[in-house]
C-alpha cells in the first residue's frame, strides 16, 4: 500500500508538470503565432491566436492543431485611392497542419466573422459624409450637396451589399429629386459609394454582410488558409 501510495503520489506531481509544461508551452506558440499571422495588402492593429485542445504538446508531435482561433483588429486596405477598415475580425480555424519545422500553418476549414463600425465606414466615406445605422437592416447615410449655390443637408436610408465577395456597396433606396435630371446624380454622389476590401489572410473570403446597430457584420468563411510561410494573397469570391 505504501508504494502505491507513492506511485501515486509521483503520476500526480508528473501530471501536474506535465500540465505546466503544456500550457506554457501553448502561451509561447500563441505568442510565436500571432507574430507570423500574415494580411498581404494590408496593415492590422493587433493579432491574437489562441490553440484550442489538450494537450497542446501531443497535437504539436502530429504537426497537427485541433483549432486555432484568431482575432485581427484594425485591418486596414486600400483600393481606387481609398481606403476602409475593417474594425475587428474573428475565425475559428480547423484541422490546422504545420510544416517546414512549424513555421508554416494551414487550416482546412474555417468560420468566422467580421465587423466594420459606423465610425469606420464613415471614415471611408466621402468628406463630409456620417453613416449611421437606420434600422431594419438599413443603414443612414447623411452628407451635404451643393445645388444652386445652396448647401442642402439630406439623409437616406441605405442598402448594404458585398458585390463580387469584397466590395462593401452603400446604395440609397431613394433620394431627394430622384428622376429630376441631374438632381439625383448630384445627391448620389454624396451618398452612394463602394469600396473594396482587400486584405485578409489568404484563403478566408466574405460571404454574407448585414447591418446592425453595432455596425456591418460580415460572415467569413474558407477552406486552405495559409496563415504563415507563403505570402498571402486576398481572395475575392
Amino acid at each position: 500500500m505504501r508504494a502505491l501510495r507513492i506511485l501515486l503520489v509521483i503520476v500526480v506531481v508528473l501530471g501536474g508538470i506535465f500540465i505546466v509544461v503544456d500550457r506554457a508551452a501553448v502561451y509561447f506558440a500563441e505568442s510565436e503565432a500571432a507574430g507570423r499571422v500574415e494580411v498581404d495588402g494590408g496593415t492590422v492593429d493587433s493579432t491574437d491566436v489562441s490553440i484550442r485542445g489538450f494537450p497542446f504538446l501531443t497535437q504539436v508531435a502530429g504537426s497537427a492543431l485541433d483549432q486555432v482561433d484568431i482575432k485581427l483588429t484594425g485591418i486596414e486596405t486600400a483600393a481606387g485611392g481609398h481606403r476602409i477598415r475593417v474594425s475587428e475580425m474573428n475565425a475559428e480555424l480547423h484541422d490546422v497542419r504545420l510544416a517546414d519545422g512549424f513555421s508554416s500553418a494551414t487550416a482546412a476549414r474555417a468560420t468566422g466573422t467580421a465587423t466594420i463600425s459606423y465610425e469606420d465606414l464613415t471614415h471611408a466615406a466621402d468628406d463630409g459624409v456620417v453613416v449611421e445605422y437606420g434600422g431594419n437592416g438599413k443603414v443612414k447615410v447623411t452628407g451635404a450637396v451643393d445645388i444652386l449655390g445652396r448647401t442642402l443637408t439630406r439623409s437616406v436610408s441605405s442598402t448594404v451589399t458585398l458585390v463580387d465577395g469584397h466590395i462593401v456597396r452603400v446604395h440609397a433606396d431613394k433620394v431627394p429629386g430622384e428622376g429630376i435630371p441631374g438632381l439625383e446624380g448630384l445627391v448620389r454622389r454624396k451618398t452612394d459609394f463602394e469600396r473594396e476590401i482587400g486584405a485578409l489572410p489568404s484563403g478566408l473570403k466574405l460571404r454574407r454582410i448585414e447591418p446592425t446597430k453595432d455596425g456591418l457584420e460580415i460572415s467569413v468563411t474558407g477552406s486552405d488558409i495559409r496563415l504563415a510561410g507563403q505570402t498571402n494573397r486576398a481572395q475575392a469570391g
